[in-house]
């Protein structure tokens, strides 16, 4: 055995209640000696649990609170993969249940490739003397020892060091599948991790032998990585969560989303928008007004589309069944935003406020609410959109500088009666931005001033206020 692994001879050859065996390297880690392992991922489950109850003084060790938001998207990221791997399942026979899955993997989503990142976890035992564990070295054809056969017994417990939301969503996706199974009911639409929509929660037939076929799948075919340190100490299992979570560069954001191809609205804006010519794009997370050539940034296109498709400032919620439904008004937004005068030109942001992104934030919230929300309404929604090139969205349209000017200013600029659509200049936030002389910035506060830009543009559309009861 590899000199750098003599600590492991501590794990092997002792106990006699293992109930569970798994295939490992060994491996040195900055010069740690660590297992690094290929475990079912229902066993993972089993065997692991969260290092967060361990320290001198009870306060969390070795993890920060749980995102159960984020540990809810992970899960449906993995019930994408699931569903996936059940369509491949039989891409050589013929699957009566094909079409079912597919309905179902449509829900959720597709996507080119899915992958969970490796696990870190702490074997404690490894460090006390009464270790439960023991192993045998593998050996090639030839003699040479490769790795380790490892026993672990059931006080053996994996403790998470970094993945404690993998490790969540992997729980919340075995917990899915056993409750239909048991129930033949979708969870309620709150709880579920799949979208399914519907008042009746009962599972068709057809569906529920798809959820079958994915249980079978996740415990037979899953596996996840894990790198296994060795008996780490409270002040090493801290020091490893910082490392892992703190030393590396965080991926830019415009970047991030051109990447991903897996959401229904990065898909519709890499299609509909960037690629057409519709939408100019530029590489970089922040516009010099001085150097614009028109494009908005991936990410200022991203949370427009946020806004205009699902109400909300991010897309992570978004999912097919909800988008495909909204993309011919969100294209119809589009063109009509690229015919106001000087947007997507050269110096744009110097030639309209509405290359300013907060502004078409306004514009597609107003887009949202007329066709999707609440209040719906096709004549509204048909006066926005045909409005919106015969707006005056130049700079000096006093209309943007409402809140800065006096009584008498609003009287003289015609622009008093829009006090009636505003709300009270005495609460919130009123400060939308400030007006130079020549130059209409609005701030950077975009969820406190983009509803009152969209009051503003209500008023001047003659369109109902939102105020009204």
């Amino acid at each position: 055995m590899n000199k750098d692994i003599k600590p492991l001879n501590e794990l092997i050859n002792r106990g006699d209640t293992a109930n569970l065996s798994i295939n490992a390297y060994t491996s040195n880690n900055l010069g740690n000696p660590t297992l690094v392992s290929k475990i079912p991922l229902f066993d993972f489950y089993r065997m692991s649990d969260v290092a967060n109850e361990r320290s001198a003084n009870g306060e969390p060790v070795a993890q920060r609170k749980l995102d159960i938001k984020h540990a809810t998207s992970l899960a449906r990221y993995i019930l994408k993969a699931v569903l996936t791997a059940a369509i491949n399942e039989h891409s050589n026979t013929e699957d009566t249940l094909l079409n079912t899955k597919n309905e179902l993997r449509n829900i959720v989503g597709s996507q080119p490739y899915t992958a969970l990142q490796p696990l870190v976890a702490n074997l404690r035992t490894a460090g006390l003397n009464g270790c439960n564990m023991k192993g045998s070295n593998i050996y090639t054809s030839t003699g040479e020892p490769v790795g380790l056969k490892v026993w672990l017994s059931q006080q053996d417990i994996l403790y998470i060091v970094d993945g404690q939301h993998r490790r969540k969503a992997i729980q919340m996706v075995i917990e899915f599948l056993d409750e239909i199974k048991s129930d033949h009911k979708y969870p309620t639409k709150k709880s579920s991790i799949f979208p399914h929509n519907r008042d009746d929660r009962t599972v068709p037939d057809e569906e529920l032998n798809v959820w079958y076929e994915c249980d079978n799948i996740i415990r037979k075919n899953f596996t996840v990585s894990v790198e296994i340190h060795l008996g780490l100490n409270i002040e090493q299992e801290r020091q490893l969560f910082h490392d892992l979570n703190n030393l590396g560069k965080k991926v830019e954001k415009s970047l991030a989303l051109e990447f991903d191809s897996s959401n229904p609205v990065n898909a519709f804006i890499k299609n509909k928008l960037i690629e057409t010519g519709l939408i100019g794009i530029c590489d970089t997370d922040k516009i010099d007004w001085d150097k614009d050539n028109g494009s908005l940034t991936r990410k200022d296109i991203v949370g427009v589309n946020a806004h205009l498709i699902l109400n909300k400032s991010n897309i992570n919620s978004a999912t097919p069944t909800i988008v495909e439904s909204r993309l011919d008004v969100a294209e119809e937004f589009w063109n009509a935003v690229s015919q106001i005068p000087g947007f997507g030109e050269p110096s744009a942001k110097y030639n309209t406020v509405s290359a300013q992104p907060v502004v078409l934030k306004a514009l597609a919230k107003l887009t949202y609410d007329f066709a999707f929300g609440k209040k719906k309404s096709e004549e509204n929604l048909r006066h926005l959109l045909d409005g919106i090139t015969d707006l005056d969205f130049s700079h000096s349209n006093p209309m943007w500088r409402y809140y800065q000017l006096s009584e008498e200013d609003r009287i003289k600029y015609g622009i008093d009666k829009m006090a009636e659509y505003l709300p009270d200049i005495e609460t919130g936030n009123r400060d939308i931005g400030s007006f130079d002389g020549k130059w209409m910035r609005f701030g950077s506060k975009h969820n406190d001033i983009f509803p009152i830009i969209g009051d503003m543009i209500r008023w001047k559309l003659g369109l109902p206020s939102r105020h009204e009861k």
